[in-house]
C-alpha cells in the first residue's frame, strides 16, 4: 500500500476563513457567557461535564513499520498519561441529554520540537465519537456553532426531547445498515462511556505521513459492556457514576490506532465531514494505554481536570501539527475559550510539565 507524505502545501485555507474562525470565537464566548450566568460557574464550551479524571501509562508498540514508527510513536517506551472522559455539551446537563463524547489525552514525557517552538514536553490528543467531525469546515463549524448557540438558553427539557429525537432516529438507521454522524453528535446512544470508541475525526501530521487517530476499548471487561444501557431516569449523571463504579473494580485499556493518508480524493485533509474508508486504510494499532483501577472522580482531581488543566490541539509535538479547516480553527478557539474560562473563575491554567503535578 503506497502512503502519502506530508508536505506543507497540502493544507489549502479558504480565503475567508479568519472571518469564519472569528465568528466561532466571538458566539462560542457568548455561549459560555450564559451558560456562566445560569451555573454561576465558567465551563468548557464544549465536553464541560466530566465523566471520569483519570491517570495511567501509554505504552509506545515496539517492532512497528517506518510508516507508523513516526513522531511520538518512533521510539519503543512508556509515558504517563491523564485522560478525561466527558459528555458533549458546553454546559452542565442531565444524562437524558445525551450527545457526543469526549476523550482528551495528555501525554507527559515527550521530547522533540513542539508546535510553532512550545517546549511543554507533552503531547495532547482530543477525541470524540464518531469518526468523523459532521461540520466539516471552519465555516460549517460556525454555521453549526451558530444554532447550538441559539439553543443554549433553551430549557433543559427542550434539549432532552432533541436528544431523544437524535437517538431515535439514529436507531433507525443503524437498522438500516447506515448512519448520520450529525444524528450521533446530537443523539448519542445511552452506552457506556468506557465502551466507546473514540476519534480524532480531524488529520494530523504523522511524521512524514498523515493520519487521523482512534482509541478503541481492549479489555475483555470493556467487551462486555456493549449490552449496557443507562436509564437516566434513575440517575441524572448515570454515566459519571458508571464509569467510576467500573474504575474502581477494573483496568481500563484502549488500543491508540493510526489510519494513514492513502488518497487524496476519497481522503480529504480539508472537510473532516468525510469519512476515510477503513477498507482504503485500516486503523493499525500504535500504542496501548493503560488506566489502572483507581478512584475516578476525585474533587481535588476533578477539579484539576476540570478547571485547571488544559488540553488544547496546539500542545503537539510538530511531527504532530493538526492538519485541515477544522483544526486550524481549533488552534486559537481553543486557546480564547480557555482563556475567557480561566479569567471568569479567576483561575491560572496549566498545561503540567509532569504527572506528579496532578493530585489524587
Amino acid at each position: 500500500m503506497t502512503y502519502l507524505r506530508y508536505s506543507p502545501d497540502i493544507e489549502r485555507p479558504e480565503e475567508d476563513e479568519q472571518e469564519s474562525i472569528d465568528g466561532i470565537i466571538q458566539g462560542m464566548t457568548q455561549q459560555s457567557e450564559k451558560v456562566e450566568q445560569r451555573e454561576h460557574h465558567a465551563v468548557r464550551a464544549s465536553h464541560a461535564k466530566s465523566t471520569a479524571c483519570v491517570i495511567g501509562t501509554l505504552t509506545v508498540a515496539p517492532g512497528l513499520p517506518p510508516e507508523l514508527a513516526q513522531g511520538l510513536f518512533a521510539t519503543p517506551g512508556s509515558h504517563p498519561v491523564a485522560v478525561r472522559f466527558a459528555q458533549g455539551p458546553g454546559e452542565t446537563l442531565g444524562d437524558r441529554v445525551s450527545t457526543h463524547r469526549g476523550m482528551s489525552i495528555k501525554v507527559f514525557g515527550v521530547a522533540g520540537e513542539g508546535l510553532d517552538g512550545d517546549t511543554g514536553g507533552t503531547q495532547d490528543f482530543v477525541f470524540a465519537t464518531g469518526p468523523t467531525f459532521p461540520s466539516g469546515t471552519a465555516k460549517g463549524f460556525l454555521r453549526d456553532a451558530k444554532q447550538i448557540g441559539a439553543a443554549t438558553p433553551a430549557p433543559e427539557g427542550f434539549k432532552s426531547a432533541v436528544s431523544a429525537t437524535m437517538r431515535g432516529f439514529n436507531k433507525v438507521l443503524h437498522a438500516l445498515g447506515t448512519e448520520s454522524p450529525k444524528a450521533d453528535f446530537f443523539g448519542h446512544p445511552f452506552s457506556h462511556p468506557l465502551g466507546d470508541a473514540y476519534f480524532s475525526q480531524c488529520p494530523m501530521r504523522f511524521g512524514d505521513y498523515v493520519a487521523k487517530l482512534g482509541a478503541f476499548p481492549a479489555s475483555p471487561a470493556q467487551a462486555a459492556l456493549q449490552d449496557w444501557k443507562l436509564d437516566p431516569d434513575d440517575d441524572e449523571n448515570g454515566f459519571r457514576h458508571a464509569a467510576v463504579s467500573f474504575f474502581a473494580d477494573h483496568e481500563v485499556v484502549y488500543e491508540l490506532r493510526a489510519q494513514l493518508w492513502t488518497d487524496a480524493d476519497t481522503q480529504p485533509i480539508e472537510d473532516t465531514s468525510k469519512a476515510w474508508s477503513t477498507d482504503e486504510s485500516p486503523y493499525r494499532t500504535v500504542a496501548t494505554i493503560r488506566l489502572p483501577r483507581q478512584p475516578a472522580y476525585s474533587t481535588a482531581r476533578q477539579q484539576y481536570f476540570d478547571d485547571v488543566m488544559t488540553f488544547r490541539p496546539a500542545h503537539t509535538l510538530a511531527l504532530h501539527r493538526p492538519l485541515g479547516s477544522v483544526m486550524r480553527a481549533r488552534l486559537q478557539v481553543y486557546r480564547a475559550l480557555s482563556d475567557f474560562r480561566h479569567r471568569e473563575n479567576g483561575v491560572v491554567a496549566k498545561n503540567p510539565a509532569s504527572i506528579d503535578e496532578i493530585p489524587a
